[in-house]
């Protein structure tokens, strides 16, 4: 089968080869990559949720760790990253996209991904922790370097991007941090440090690590909810107008959007032992693949999948994924997204596309647009 994730055609509309993969080989095998690739919704909950599949060879963030060193370490963390932190947010998150709307509202155009999506999420998680607004930009860059690290590509040029932002974060957080312990504050690096469980803490490099997930786990799939779920809403403007018509459909609307064409479209494992599934062997230490867009397009849980209706019942979708590695930021993304999506189609009724075809960002795993032009 012709299946190169790297292509410029993939990368712009992977659907439809999702759908080829998952009628002629949802249990797919790349050679290339000594990759397996799962694409039905069945097989994806399926076998996030084996404790067999665990995550890559431990010794950073908790999204990297296994059992029980992951066990201990998001419950040390999901301390500081509770409901209550994140609904404390929503008066800053429509205060920030507020301010970010205020500047481009009387030019009757803007960039939607680099005027909104972009700078409003890092502006929120970089409050959450502490990082002053001056740092901001500097996040953005690093977080971008490593994001793209994690693509389906082998790129010296990213690659040494990636390391030199590792170094820059590891440096800037070791500061950060050892101001919070001399003097904490209410930010969520102070609330990781005074975090315990049963007199358990996380250690320096713990610390470290998390944080740095965090803050781009925090922001990097709100861009791409943000810009993809517009995208969505414009190019079907049926649906566009219904929510602009009751701007209580959102929570539903988001859901929706996150399952139409999610920011996150896949993740990976590696098999602790050998597992057999459906005929097929994915042996000790092979490399498996969930390839989330796909499973959010299955007709056999998805009635009409490729077809977007924000009024959809029971959206559960896998964009934060499933099992024990379930995207502990998705309260957030979901907020901002919410807050952001409704206040522009608030401000801009008759906002439009202003350009037929926007450019993606080179990055598969992450999917997401690298500009949105829109006139209004």
């Amino acid at each position: 089968m012709n299946f190169d994730p790297r292509s410029p055609e993939f990368r712009s509309n992977p659907y439809p080869t999702y759908a080829l993969l998952r009628e002629h080989a949802p249990i797919f095998y790349w050679e290339e990559w000594e990759m397996w690739f799962l694409s039905t919704y069945e097989d994806c909950q399926a076998l996030l949720r084996d404790p067999r599949l665990g995550n890559f060879p431990p010794g950073t963030s908790m999204l990297f760790q296994n059992p029980p060193d992951h066990t201990r370490m998001r419950s040390l963390v999901q301390k500081a990253f509770t409901p209550r932190m994140i609904e404390k947010q929503r008066e800053q998150v429509q205060a920030t996209t507020d301010r970010l709307l205020d500047p481009v509202q009387g030019q009757g155009h803007m960039d939607i991904v680099k005027e909104l999506a972009y700078p409003l999420p890092v502006a929120v998680i970089a409050e959450m922790m502490g990082v002053p607004v001056e740092d901001h930009a500097k996040f953005h860059e690093w977080s971008v370097a490593l994001v793209n690290t994690l693509d389906l590509s082998r790129d010296p040029v990213k690659d040494e991007r990636g390391t030199d932002a590792e170094i820059a974060f590891e440096e800037y957080f070791a500061e950060l941090i050892a101001r919070r312990r001399k003097a904490p504050s209410d930010d969520l690096i102070s609330a990781l440090i005074a975090a315990e469980e049963e007199g358990d803490k996380l250690s320096a490099r713990e610390l470290y690590l998390n944080s740095r997930l965090l803050l781009i786990a925090g922001y990097e799939t709100t861009v791409g909810l943000i810009g993809n779920g517009l995208y969505a809403l414009l190019t079907n403007p049926e649906e566009c107008k219904r929510l602009q018509a009751d701007p209580m459909l959102i929570k539903g609307a988001i859901e929706e959007l996150l399952r139409f064409d999610g920011p996150i479209q896949m993740v990976s494992r590696r098999a602790g032992e050998d597992i057999h599934y459906k005929g097929v062997t994915f042996a000790k230490d092979a490399s498996v693949s969930f390839l989330l867009g796909s499973a959010n397009r299955d007709p056999a849980r998805f009635p009409d999948a490729d077809f977007l209706d924000i009024t959809r019942q029971s959206v559960q979708h896998m964009s934060f994924g499933a099992g024990i590695h379930y995207c502990l930021g998705a309260p957030l993304a979901r907020l901002e997204g919410q807050i952001a999506i409704n206040t522009v189609l608030r401000r801009m009724p008759n906002i439009f596309l202003a350009i037929d075809s926007p450019p993606y960002r080179d990055n598969y795993v992450f999917r997401g647009l690298e500009s949105l032009p829109v006139s209004f």
